[in-house]
């Protein structure tokens, strides 16, 4: 088996590529051992010693560490990542439940079903899909007196350039399309 990597732009997170198929739908954003529990990889991962944080996109895996030095976690990461795929669990544990993300807890005035749709949309289509490239996600969380609240997963978590990426990408994208869209904000 080949695990490809690829840096980031968190410099604190690296993107792994297994060659395989991780999660089917969705994504799983662990920022704890304790919330590694309902997945067997990521509790694998968790036990590595520096890590903090792993995240589960359709076909990559990005892990985040604490100050310790990748060339000394890599090989470890790269070894847990190895001996889970070949020991035929799954990376998700049964009662994981839905590992997606889901609509739970998204806020914004039901008057503003069709401007929150439309954001969506541009999320999924567009955003998304290049985020994901880096080795992160970044999901609706809800809609206020023209502000977009966000919640950024994976690589972005913590990225020293996530907020250029929120004010000069993905606001300057809303804002062009959506004339209600006056500002993003992460959460």
């Amino acid at each position: 088996m080949f695990i490809q990597t690829e840096a980031t732009p968190n410099p604190q997170t690296l993107k792994f590529l297994p060659g395989k198929v991780v999660l089917e739908e969705g994504t799983a954003d662990f920022r704890s051992a304790a919330e590694a529990e309902q997945s067997p990889l990521a509790e694998r991962l968790f036990a590595v010693k520096g890590v903090t944080g792993v995240f589960f996109g359709y076909d990559f895996v990005t892990v985040s560490k604490d100050g310790g030095d990748w060339a000394h976690l890599k090989p470890a990461i790269l070894g847990a990542i190895m001996e889970h795929f070949m020991s035929g669990v799954p990376v998700m544990g049964a009662k994981a439940g839905s590992a997606t993300a889901s609509s739970d807890g998204e806020f914004f005035d039901p008057q503003d079903i069709n401007v929150v749709n439309t954001i969506k949309e541009l999320l999924e289509s567009r955003v998304r899909p290049a985020v994901a490239q880096d080795g992160g996600d970044i999901t609706f969380k809800g809609f206020r007196d023209g502000k977009v609240f966000l919640n950024m997963k994976g690589a972005c978590a913590g990225c020293p350039s996530s907020t250029a990426t929120l004010k000069h990408g993905v606001q300057n994208l809303l804002r062009h399309f959506i004339p209600e869209v006056q500002e993003v904000e992460a959460v």
